[in-house]
């Protein structure tokens, strides 16, 4: 059967760290009529003891679901109970049948406008999937969502442009700051994209870690503050209209947009109203007898205006994740030390899942950036920090080994297939996909300009960027001892 787990939570052959630094609970229900009013009782590995009555009883071994994961306060991938209901492919065609949906706040609103929003991870997934080019996945994806009723597809290009570009803006900027005041936590800058690796820092390292996490927003919220502000504004509708679904390729992206700092109250409602992953429109498929293969493919809609629509789908130099890192390390080689060809030449540490690379001028190191990811890998990047010990200005942190092409709900390896064939097959599918430069996008150059008021607007920053929060350690439910 599919995982239906995050990658933080799931252990794979990819080498991932889990135990014994953190553990899954599932809370205990004892039934009245096994024990007096008031009765003392001692809470063991295997089961429970009555003190009064000197009786033992063994508990059954439960199951965690996805369900017992996501209403969690405890770990990585926590979120309120009402992402189980709010965040569902039953939601999703609930809202497709009746064109309407009950936001986070408990109101319900009618729906003028359903928009899809496709990432190139679980496009791929899907691709590998059911045996098709990324081109052919993509085209029936859209031909699939607009069956059920979507009435826009779009790619999410245009988002992960923006949100590399403010990322490589913001690294410069803190590089700037750090000479003024060494002191100052600006410098190494975090990756924010993913997160699971962002709630895992709020919840267990607070206040210490968040000023290092990069404020630019993800490319999932960029994608919903561009569908709700300025495509709303294009077809008429009010945001609140509009229906916005993401499709991703991990459960904690569906955390990440119910985040109340993604909630307008000026707008009345989240700039992301559903996250779909590869694994729930694969059980969607199978739930309806479709295949799809069968499926009629059309094209994406290009909802901007000037030009003509870009290929289907797009890469990004550097990793399957976006390329954080190769983007900052080359914008920050030629803003600050005058390299135009800089070198990307990684280098391995103590395994394939952290690498480094960097750049020396006038036979000195100037740059040092990394890759981290999995929790294993992250662990050891934080107590590095912790000790004053992190040589990196810039690090892409992921929490799922081998990044988002691994994503924990991304369709799982078919029996014979290993976790690490199907990462390779979707790096090698991702390595051939049209190359995207987010500098030389026409259209992010008009919406800045005619959307943001400039790239260094107030406005720009409003939209494009967040804020990160501690949370007491009093709420969380499993204490993770990191």
């Amino acid at each position: 059967m599919a995982s239906r787990f995050s990658g933080a939570l799931q252990l794979t052959d990819l080498d991932d760290f889990i135990t014994p630094s953190q553990e899954c609970i599932k809370p205990v229900k004892v039934e009245k009529s096994k024990t007096k009013t008031g009765a003392k009782i001692k809470i063991g590995e295997d089961g429970y003891f009555d003190v009064s009555s000197g009786r033992e009883e063994k508990l059954k071994k439960v199951e965690i679901t996805l369900a017992d994961c996501l209403a969690c306060s405890g770990c990585i991938t926590s979120a309120e109970s009402v992402l189980v209901t709010k965040q569902s492919q039953e939601e999703l065609l609930r809202v497709f049948s009746e064109r309407k949906y009950t936001d986070n706040k408990g109101e319900t609103k009618d729906v003028s406008l359903i928009v899809i929003s496709l990432s190139p991870q679980p496009t791929l997934s899907i691709a590998a999937r059911y045996k098709l080019s990324p081109e052919e996945a993509t085209h029936k994806l859209a031909g699939y969502f607009k069956s059920l009723g979507a009435d826009l597809v779009l790619d999410m290009t245009i988002a992960e442009d923006l949100a590399l570009l403010e990322a490589q803006q913001e690294f410069l900027q803190r590089y700037q700051n750090q000479q003024t005041d060494p002191t100052a936590k600006n410098l190494p800058m975090l990756a924010s994209s993913c997160p699971g690796w962002v709630c895992y820092a709020e919840k267990t390292h607070g206040n210490y870690i968040l000023p290092y996490i990069s404020t630019s927003k993800s490319p999932q919220q960029v994608m919903g503050s561009l569908v709700k502000q300025y495509l709303s504004k294009c077809k008429e509708v009010t945001p609140a209209e509009v229906y916005h679904v993401t499709f991703m390729p991990c459960y904690d992206k569906k955390l990440e947009a119910s985040r109340e700092d993604f909630y307008s109250e000026m707008q009345n409602c989240h700039d992301v109203d559903c996250v779909i992953t590869a694994i729930e429109l694969e059980q969607m498929l199978d739930l309806s007898g479709k295949v799809l293969n069968d499926v009629t493919g059309v094209e994406l809609d290009w909802p901007w205006g000037q030009g003509d629509a870009p290929p289907a789908v797009r890469r990004h130099i550097g990793t399957g994740s976006g390329g954080y890192a190769d983007h900052v390390f080359l914008y920050a080689a030629q803003q600050l030390f005058g390299e135009t060809d800089a070198k990307l030449v990684y280098r391995n540490l103590r395994n394939p899942d952290f690498r480094e690379v960097t750049l020396e001028k006038d036979g000195k190191e100037v740059l040092r950036f990394a890759v981290a990811n999995g929790f294993r890998n992250i662990q050891n990047l934080v107590q590095k920090l912790k000790r004053g010990k992190s040589p990196y200005h810039y690090v892409e942190v992921m929490a799922c080994p081998s990044g988002c092409l691994n994503g924990g709900a991304q369709v799982r390896p078919v029996t014979g297939e290993s976790g690490r064939e199907l990462v390779a097959q979707l790096e090698a599918m991702y390595s051939t996909l049209p190359l995207a430069t987010p500098a030389d996008n026409r259209l992010v150059r008009r919406l800045y300009a005619d959307w943001l008021d400039g790239r260094d607007s107030d406005k720009a920053r409003a939209v494009l960027h967040t804020a990160y929060h501690a949370i007491d350690k009093s709420d969380i439910a499993l204490n993770i001892k990191w």
